[in-house]
């Protein structure tokens, strides 16, 4: 890399940070701001970046991380807590968006292949962005918030499924389809039986050691998604299909929600090559004809979507205000879609013309969606009286909203000597305690004591998506690192925990600081200790009848 391609990669990440920095003072997505960045600085825009092996590897590296965390996240026991809906709902959402969609894009002009990639396009969700906005508006653990991630998750299996086939069979020939389906299959089943032999036989081992360096454990997480991806593309199945099979294999392990805290931050980087990448190879010439179809198609999702989603909903007569809400995550294609379009671009299936309509749907729906999320309850009360018409008259019982599991009263990070301490107390005085440690010797240990015990570190903030911090009166951490509790304290009020907050402290210097900075509650222990030591000398002196033992 010449100095100047050093310097205008300094200017494009500069851009983007501006970008992000506008986005989030708009409540948009960040995704929103990369892809307009991709766009600006590709042949439609400046035209500082065009298709080159450099940024095809990072926009590749990024799509690996997205999907691995997806894989990590894949959580089958959901689907099957929220019941026959989200498969119901994710399967017939899927079936109608494209049909009706494909229906769609052919009365707008578009061939049969551009029209079919356009219709599956428009049936996927952004996973990502909905889990976060729902996580911010603490409705991510209320049962329109289950039901809309068990059926993400339905759509992001379909789409991987669809992305194997486009893959797999995409230099087959009609004559013969039968042999090449065969040594398809056989190449897929032996890529699963090896992935099941080292996520059974090797993987735990190695996560116990790497878990000891928070760097070696990133460092292998990214080899494993990295390795497994390219042994998927030697295989014929590309790249995105063996990064989501390797964060599956993580899936089940007690490491998956540090994993997945910990690369969130390098998954959003990398990302932002794939929208340079995107945008290098979108050209627009036929973005004038293009308004009345994008229009149209993003009608089609922000309105027919949710729809769909209601009607499914009602036929299984859950209240409309539930469908209504859980409809509304839909409003919107993902990065997915964006994915597969790339997909179709590289393979010949389609143009640029048909990804740069897709692209633009993309831009609308994310745009418009979020704030739809956002102000999903005050749009229900104006549209109440007109949703009335889907309300069946014997709705379904619905289950408790609360959490799938268990109410958590504290949340102790640390369980060191003190806070293991705390945490015998605490049970004995029957408060249900879940504990957070960097050390995987005593997260197992907790947990064959009975004490739910998640493995991680409260350096990572995104872990408290995953918390219960709804149901928690409390939150402690007994980490004497100043540093470390103030990220902590600031990662809670940014998360609107609403308990209290007891913090650490390991001199007088630090007790100020916690204070200062909000703190309910600041732990001495050294200086508790100290002072009892104290009392009970002055105590035996004052006395004056001989040695007393210091307890």
């Amino acid at each position: 890399m010449s100095p100047g391609e050093f310097y205008l990669f300094a200017a494009i990440l500069g851009m983007a940070a501006v970008a992000g920095l506008i986005a989030n003072k708009l409540r948009q997505p960040v995704i929103v701001a990369f892809v307009a960045i991709g766009i600006a600085v590709g042949p439609v825009g400046t035209g500082w970046v065009v298709a080159n092996d450099q940024v095809e590897l990072l926009s590749r590296l990024g799509i690996a991380m997205l999907l691995f965390l997806v894989g990590l996240k894949l959580d089958v026991h959901l689907i099957r807590s929220t019941g026959p809906v989200a498969l119901a709902t994710g399967l017939g959402q899927v079936f109608f968006t494209s049909v009706v969609g494909f229906m769609l894009a052919l009365v707008l002009g578009l061939d049969r292949t551009a029209a079919l990639y356009v219709a599956v396009a428009l049936t996927f969700s952004s996973t990502v962005i909905i889990v976060k906005l729902l996580s911010d508006k603490r409705e991510l653990d209320e049962l329109h918030g289950r039901i809309a991630v068990g059926f993400l998750i339905v759509q992001d299996i379909v789409v991987i499924m669809v992305m194997i086939g486009l893959t797999a069979f995409a230099n087959g020939s009609a004559d013969g389809f039968g042999p090449q389906a065969v040594l398809v299959l056989g190449k897929g089943l032996g890529l699963l039986a090896g992935i099941a032999v080292v996520a059974r036989y090797l993987l735990p081992s190695l996560l116990r050691r790497a878990a000891h360096s928070r760097e070696l454990l990133v460092l292998l997480s990214v080899a494993l998604a990295v390795g497994v991806a390219s042994i998927s593309d030697w295989l014929g199945f590309g790249t995105e299909i063996g990064a989501f099979l390797a964060g599956v294999s993580l899936a089940s392990t007690p490491y998956r929600e540090a994993v997945g805290a910990r690369l969130v931050s390098l998954r959003d980087f990398l990302l932002l090559f794939f929208f340079l990448d995107l945008g290098a190879r979108l050209e627009f010439t036929d973005a004038g004809d293009q308004v009345l179809a994008a229009a149209v198609l993003s009608l089609f999702v922000l309105i027919g979507n949710p729809l769909i989603v209601i009607i499914i909903m009602g036929a299984m007569r859950y209240p409309v205000r539930v469908s209504f809400l859980a409809g509304l995550t839909v409003a919107q294609i993902s990065e997915f879609s964006l994915i597969l379009a790339a997909l179709g671009l590289s393979l010949g299936h389609i143009d640029n013309s048909t990804v740069g309509l897709i692209t633009i749907i993309g831009l609308v729906t994310i745009s418009l969606s979020t704030y739809l999320i956002l102000y999903s309850h005050k749009i229900y009360n104006r549209l109440a009286p007109v949703l009335s018409v889907f309300e069946r008259r014997a709705t379904r019982r619905l289950p408790d909203d609360g959490l799938l599991t268990h109410d958590v009263e504290v949340i102790l990070y640390g369980l060191g000597r003190y806070g293991s301490e705390i945490v015998d107390r605490l049970r004995a005085s029957d408060c249900a305690v879940l504990a957070v440690d960097f050390d995987p010797h005593a997260t197992a240990q907790w947990k064959t004591a009975g004490i739910e015990t998640i493995f991680g570190d409260a350096e990572d903030l995104d872990l408290l998506e995953s918390l219960p911090l709804d149901t928690a009166r409390w939150v402690i951490s007994t980490i004497l690192a100043a540093d470390v509790n103030l990220a902590l304290l600031h990662g809670l009020r940014h998360s609107r925990f609403r308990g209290r907050i007891a913090l650490t402290a390991h001199n007088r210097h630090d007790v100020d600081r916690l204070r200062a900075s909000g703190a309910d509650v600041v732990l001495e222990p050294f200086s508790i200790a100290a002072q009892r030591v104290v009392d009970e000398v002055v105590h035996a002196k004052d006395l004056r009848d001989g040695p007393h033992a210091v307890g």
